[in-house]
């Protein structure tokens, strides 16, 4: 069994992307600190195929489903990818991203930091087939499967932002 620290990041959609990349720009401070090398802010738009593949390795995924998912109705390949058109879901494609990635001792990567999903899904003709469940908001979820306390440093700085919605440390009972 593999114990994990979850953590989940919102952000108003109204905040301006560039005042997410100065606050992790302080935690990349913060994190280079702490041991972390290298380190690197990335604000970025995925708005060619090979970016919107390069935000698969962000983190967690947002999620689609809709009966208009189901059947013959065929999404906007930029926007949701692993469409099921069995179960009417499909993962959503972030449209920019703001994230940190930290790399530790271990050349181990992780990432912390801001994710925009589009608002909805469409077609190729552009008919709304469903409503994303995060309507344009900065979100961000993921994981790590350690105990060091460092991720949990850096997580503190979002706490102390506001930017905390969730977080899960299987950990914490056997520290």
């Amino acid at each position: 069994m593999s114990l994990s620290f979850y953590y989940e990041f919102t952000a108003p959609a109204s905040t301006p992307a560039s005042e997410l990349e100065a606050f992790l720009l302080e935690v990349q401070q913060f994190a280079k600190s702490l041991g972390f090398d290298p380190t690197t802010v990335l604000n970025v738009p995925f708005d060619t195929p090979e970016r919107r593949e390069f935000s698969k390795r962000l983190g967690g995924s947002m999620y689609a489903e809709d009966e208009r998912l189901k059947g013959v109705a065929i999404p906007k390949t930029d926007q949701v990818r692993d469409h099921d058109p069995r179960s009417g879901t499909a993962r959503l494609i972030p449209e920019r991203g703001v994230v940190l990635v930290v790399t530790d001792e271990h050349q181990c990567e992780t990432v912390f930091g801001f994710l925009q999903y589009p608002g909805q899904v469409t077609d190729i003709y552009g008919a709304v087939l469903a409503e994303s469940e995060v309507e344009k908001a900065w979100v961000f979820r993921n994981f790590v499967d350690t105990p060091d306390p460092r991720y949990r440093q850096i997580v503190e700085k979002f706490r102390e932002r506001g930017f905390v919605q969730k977080e899960n440390d299987e950990y914490a009972p056997m520290q």
